[in-house]
């Protein structure tokens, strides 16, 4: 009778070891789903409307996907787009910030200001600034120092190529306007670009400050009275976000102008030369990656622009008259016929 209450005790002993370590491991198995079902957000704040920067998005999405990342399942978007109206991007940033998104992704300088107001924990990556260090935020390109690394389009030399690839296809350019918004940071630097190689191409400049959507066609009546034989846009978040009218004021006004960003040339204008806005976004997400993975913006040196490329559209030469050399048709990354 003992042997049999011993061996019922031992039994008993194992059945209670046995419950316990079921309720352990049905305690730990929920926690550990959820970590394993966490799928982390990205806030994309936006200065304009998502149409305007489709193709942007479309390459950041490329870069996450080529890395391995699969929207909806593995990774989710939040939208936030200001639709042009700058002064709603505070409340957008915040809105973020509340919703407590992984990494905020800004589209411009607005956007990255916005975000930081918002938060100083959520780390923010740049997809494009024209001086990350003047505009103060970040403390050096290679080491950033706080929550905001990514890229910069930080190349003034790029209007003083501009203005020398005018002059090659309108040989007798003598006067250009140039178009662009004061109050943008980088500015100052790029018109400086601008009138070196203007001295040595024997061309005067006619600085246009732009500094809302109002000023455009008052700026280009100021062209035609200083007697502008082309037109040079300088980076701006107005000129962007009126492109459309801008082109169209440019072929009414027979005035060959070149910009900043193929996005002009699509709109209709005449040709850009410049940063692969695009293929900053695509290479925004290897940023994302790295910090989701645990690496620290301090720590992630801000890369600088690696491709440029030149766009021309020859329906809009036409249009204005104007005949494009070979030779810089031979060197065009893209031609729109």
């Amino acid at each position: 009778m003992k042997a049999v209450s011993r061996q019922w005790s031992v039994v008993s002993k194992s059945v209670v070891v046995f419950a316990l370590c079921a309720m352990l491991f049905a305690l730990c198995v929920p926690a550990h789903a959820q970590q394993q079902t966490k799928v982390p957000r990205i806030g994309f704040l936006n200065a304009t409307s998502p149409s305007a920067i489709a193709a942007r998005v479309d390459a950041f999405r490329q870069g996450l996907r080529e890395l391995g990342y699969v929207e909806g399942k593995s990774i989710v978007i939040e939208h936030r787009s200001a639709e042009g109206k700058t002064d709603r991007l505070p409340e957008f940033a915040v809105e973020l910030a509340r919703l407590k998104v992984d990494i905020i992704l800004s589209t411009g300088p607005q956007s990255t200001r916005a975000a930081r107001e918002a938060t100083s924990t959520i780390p923010i990556v740049m997809g494009f600034d024209n001086d990350p260090v003047g505009n103060g935020f970040v403390a050096s390109l290679a080491r950033p120092g706080g929550s905001i690394t990514g890229l910069s389009t930080l190349a003034p030399e790029i209007s003083g190529k501009q203005l020398e690839l005018l002059k090659e296809i309108v040989p007798r350019l003598s006067r250009a306007a140039v178009f662009g918004t004061s109050t943008q940071p980088g500015n100052a630097q790029a018109l400086k670009e601008s009138e070196l190689a203007a001295g040595s191409l024997g061309v005067k400049l006619q600085f246009i400050d732009i500094l809302s959507p109002k000023d455009i066609e008052v700026a280009f009546g100021a062209a035609r009275k200083g007697r502008a034989n082309a037109g040079l846009l300088l980076n701006s978040p107005v000129l962007f976000s009126q492109r459309t009218q801008i082109t169209d004021l440019a072929i009414k006004s027979h005035l060959p102008s070149i910009y900043y960003a193929a996005d002009f040339v699509e709109a209709g204008g005449l040709m850009s030369y410049g940063v692969s806005v695009t293929d900053l976004f695509r290479r925004a997400a290897s940023y994302v990656d790295k910090i989701l993975k645990g690496a620290k913006p301090a720590d992630l040196p801000v890369e600088q622009p690696t491709k440029f490329e030149l766009v021309i559209n020859l329906k809009t030469a036409k249009q204005i008259g104007l005949t494009i050399p070979p030779n810089v048709l031979a060197r065009a990354d893209r031609v729109i016929r």
